[in-house]
């Protein structure tokens, strides 16, 4: 490529490796910055180190030979870094191509050891990097990159604040009873429509589980939810199927499908949700909400999966928001049985679990409020996954001169 240069990644950025300081984390003070790993984020710590847009590249790890997460990745603000990831300096531009550019190159040939395979700051330094030497032409790339990114970081933040938003009204409906507490208070219940707020009680009754709404009822949670309701999938018949590692931790959408002859695992379809049972999946967070079937579709994934299928009229949507719910996980947590390292959650565990019932009314007023919800995420993930893809493509043929800017501009135009 004769308007294209190769030089090594030393030539072009500033490495802050040596302002790097690991603490132990018995010694972190809690805090609002966060503490960088090889991988992204591993804490939150009192102060910082770093303030501004840098590059940080794993220095160590088994994701530098499996590539599960991105192995470069941008940190703004202010931040701290242990001794696990490198940490580049340059212009924001550049580096937002070197992240592009490292995370789809395989850099085997610059990682040494195998029980711990480690890129050491010689090995990165001397990576080539091939890049415009016209410099217009460099933001330009960096620029359609951003665009790209800037769309996905939207879409995932829209969904998270869309998923904050239903977890707390199912606190504020199931949980607080709110609307209920304003009513017996004298006041109008806040955020809610007059026809919806009618639907409320004005009073409390006794019940085992305390004070509820008057009306509703205290109820084992499987007299609400079906947990591992029967599904059908013949033996060997290729079907959706979804791997623990892409079981989401703090959101309700899988990213990653794929298709495979039915084995030996737990079955589901659309409506249902999945909580991990095993440790440390459980403790992390693993849990999804399965929106991404066809009508009818049935898919599959771990036996370590408990399936969750609401009663009506409670909606299906009521099913993910329970198992997010913090009572619920530190229940299940709490009754774990097995072996260190290996411990599961009994779906027996669950007989004792008591929930409040709502009318059918309050249920599907519920359910009418945060479908939409669901819906939205799915759609944001389903162009999320249609950007990465597009990006994925386009960007080694602008690295290697096949796709001129101009065209790359152009297809992401309209996909924006």
């Amino acid at each position: 490529m004769s308007d294209w240069k190769t030089v090594p990644l030393a030539s072009l950025v500033e490495n802050l490796d040596s302002r790097r300081v690991p603490v132990k984390q018995s010694e972190r003070q809690i805090g609002s910055y966060p503490y960088y790993g090889a991988s992204g984020i591993v804490d939150w710590v009192g102060g910082y180190l770093f303030d501004g847009e840098h590059l940080l590249v794993a220095e160590d790890g088994e994701n530098l030979n499996s590539r599960n997460l991105p192995i470069a990745f941008r940190a703004t603000g202010k931040f701290w870094v242990n001794n696990h990831a490198h940490i580049l300096k340059g212009p924001p531009h550049l580096l937002r191509f070197l992240e592009h550019y490292l995370n789809n190159l395989d850099v085997a040939g610059w990682v040494t050891g195998s029980a711990q395979p480690k890129l050491t700051q010689g090995n990165l330094n001397s990576i080539p990097i091939n890049l415009p030497t016209d410099l217009n032409e460099l933001e330009a790339i960096a620029k359609i990159l951003a665009a790209l990114d800037d769309k996905i970081e939207l879409n995932r933040r829209t969904n998270q604040s869309l998923e904050e938003l239903a977890l707390a009204l199912f606190r504020s409906w199931f949980v607080d009873f709110d609307p209920v507490v304003a009513k017996a208070a004298g006041r109008k219940p806040a955020h809610i429509r007059p026809e919806i707020a009618s639907l409320f009680p004005a009073k409390f009754q006794d019940s085992e589980l305390g004070l509820i709404p008057q009306g509703w009822r205290a109820r084992s949670v499987t007299e609400v939810v079906e947990f591992n309701p029967v599904r059908r999938l013949a033996k060997g018949q290729p079907a959706p199927y979804l791997d623990m590692k892409n079981v989401p931790t703090n959101s309700a959408l899988p990213e990653d499908w794929a298709i495979r002859p039915h084995g030996s695992g737990m079955k589901f379809q659309n409506g249902d949700t999945l909580l991990a049972r095993i440790t440390p999946c459980l403790e992390n967070g693993k849990t999804a909400f399965v929106n991404a079937l066809a009508d009818g579709e049935v898919g599959w994934g771990s036996t370590e999966y408990i399936v969750i299928q609401p009663i009506p009229p409670l909606p299906a949507e009521y099913g993910y928001l329970l198992a997010r719910s913090d009572d619920f996980r530190a229940h299940a947590i709490s009754n774990m049985t097995g072996s260190s390292g290996r411990q599961r959650v009994p779906v027996n565990c669950f007989d004792k679990y008591l929930v409040t019932e709502p009318p059918s009314e309050i249920a599907g007023a519920f359910g009418k409020i945060v479908a939409p919800f669901m819906r939205m995420m799915k759609a944001n993930v389903e162009e999320s996954r249609t950007l990465v893809a597009l990006r994925d493509t386009l960007l080694p043929k602008l690295l290697s001169g096949e796709l001129r800017v101009k065209q790359a501009e152009k297809l992401v135009e309209v996909k924006l």
